[in-house]
Formats: C-alpha cells, structure tokens, sequence
C-alpha cells in the first residue's frame, strides 16, 4: 500500500514544484508594474489624503488641521462656482459626444470604397496633443481675425465672443472637446456594432422594419454594454478637465470656465498651498465616484438587459 502511494506522492511533489517555479515567474514578470503601481499611485493617493488634513505649504513645518481645509473649500465661492462649472461642463459634453460619436459608428459601419480613410481621420485629433488642438482652437475662437467670425461675418452674421464672453466660454470649450473625442469613443462604437450579429437586420428587414426602427430596436439594445462602457469613462474624464480650459481661457472670463482641477492645480503648484489642494483634489475624487456610482446604477440595468 505504501508502495502504490508514493509514486502518487512523488508526483504530486514534483506538480508542486514546477507550481512554485512558475508562480516565481509570474510574480517576477509583474513585479515592475505592480513597484510602479506603488510608487506613481499608491503611495501618492495615502500622502495626499494625510497632507489634505494638513496646514502642507512645501516651505514651513506641517501641522496637522483635521477636516479645516475641506471646510474651508465649502465656504470659498470660486470651489463651488468651479464645482458648478465642472459639472455644466459634463452635461454639455457627455451626451452630445455619445450621440453624435454613435451616429458616426453607424454611418461608418458600411463596407464601402475608402471608408477606413474617413475612420482615420476622424480618429486624428485623438492621438493629436491636447495642447496643440486647444492653441489651433484658440486661434479659430479668436474675436479679431478668427477664422469662426470670418466665415460669419463673410455671411453677414455678427462675430461670436467665443471665449471672452461668460456666458459661451464653457460651451466653446465643450464644442472643442467633444470634436477631439468622437474618434475613440466612434471606435468603440465600432466594435461593439460589428458585433451584433447581421441576422437580426435581415430579418427585421424582412418583416418590413425601416432603417430608423432597426435602428432603436435592434442597434441601441445590443450595444446596451459599449454604450455604458462609452457613456461612464466620458463622465469620468469630463469631471477631470483641465488642458483646454488652461490652455484656452486660464479659467476665464470671470471664472466662468474654471474647474476644481484647475482650481486645486492653481493652489497647488501657483500658491503652494499643497495641503489645501489635496483636500481639493479628494473632494473632487468623491464627485467623480459618487457620480460614476449613479450612473452606474441607472445604466447597468439595461446595459445587462441585452447581454
């Protein structure tokens, strides 16, 4: 008996072994991502959280003051009037840049004759420099000599305060951004479209649907989960804008295009105030969880719906 089991234990020794052998390698191979993980993220996202309960200004000594920053950015009007204007900035965003880039996946989505090279180039501005579109946009937003205001006065309208005026300075930047994100987002589109399989469209076409119904009743349901994938990280990256309202109006005019990134950004590294920028930068951590959580609990349902 003992005899029969010892080949079965010899070999369950030698399984353990090459086990370890290969998770040593596995643990090795990922060793460099997960250091960096903890140096760039980790570690950073705990300093924070202590220096926001600080006095933290790079110069003096730290003190600790408890919850004072975060009570000091609720009674400060430029944070709230920067909370505001981050989430107008969402609601212009978001949805006009999932419909329209939608639209565009399913004009796309054709085999025709040099249709990849309209994909392409509508996916230009997506690996073009944040920095280098905002400055062309400036230019095209100028109110002397912009090429905006040319074409519209060549037509006899009147010029456009593109960025100088308050109350269209957001919405000029939005209109910049959600033409730089079609691309991805329409890529995404894409896949998700060539996805659905083509049987349903030959049949609805069969019992007579028209383009618009198959549209809303195939096309919508069945790309339910790209839509929320498309619809959440656009919220999630229109709650972190900072480039092009840097770049294009530094916050103006009258601090109607300032974000809380750029606000914790200015305190941080113009006024050195690091401990009240990182309390800042964890309230606007909390926003953008708090309203990736609602999305997420009214999308997911008919995300899942046409799994």
């Amino acid at each position: 008996m003992s005899n029969q089991k010892s080949p079965q234990k010899k070999e369950k020794k030698r399984k353990s072994k090459i086990q370890r052998r290969w998770n040593f390698w596995g643990y090795l191979f990922i060793a460099p991502n997960f250091l960096g993980f903890l140096a760039f993220m980790l570690i950073p996202i705990f300093l924070s959280l202590y220096y926001s309960l600080t006095n933290y200004d790079i110069i003096s000594t730290v003190d600790f003051v408890g919850f004072k920053n975060y009570i000091r950015l609720f009674q400060d009007r430029q944070f709230i009037t920067a909370l505001l204007n981050t989430l107008w900035y969402s609601v212009l965003t978001v949805p006009a840049g999932v419909i329209l880039s939608l639209l565009l996946a399913v004009l796309f989505n054709r085999q025709l004759k040099g249709i990849a090279l309209f994909r392409t180039f509508t996916f230009i501005p997506v690996i073009t420099s944040m920095v280098a579109i905002s400055l062309v946009w400036s230019l095209l937003y100028e109110d002397n000599g912009g090429m905006l205001n040319t074409v519209l006065n060549a037509v006899g309208l009147p010029s456009v305060h593109w960025l100088t005026d308050p109350k269209m300075a957001m919405i000029s930047i939005a209109i910049m951004s959600v033409w730089k994100g079609l691309g991805y987002n329409m890529t995404i589109f894409l896949a998700g479209l060539q996805g659905v399989p083509h049987e349903l469209y030959e049949a609805a076409t069969i019992d007579g649907a028209s383009s618009v119904q198959r549209f809303f009743k195939i096309t919508v349901p069945m790309i339910g989960p790209t839509t929320y994938f498309v619809t959440l990280m656009s919220l999630i990256g229109s709650l972190q804008v900072f480039d092009q309202v840097n770049i294009m109006t530094q916050g103006g005019p009258v601090n109607a295009t300032q974000t809380v990134a750029r606000y914790l950004y200015q305190y941080g590294f113009e006024f050195y105030k690091m401990g009240y920028a990182c309390a800042a930068a964890y309230v606007l951590f909390i926003l953008v969880f708090i309203v990736s959580l609602i999305q997420n609990r009214s999308s997911k349902k008919w995300a899942e719906a046409s799994i």
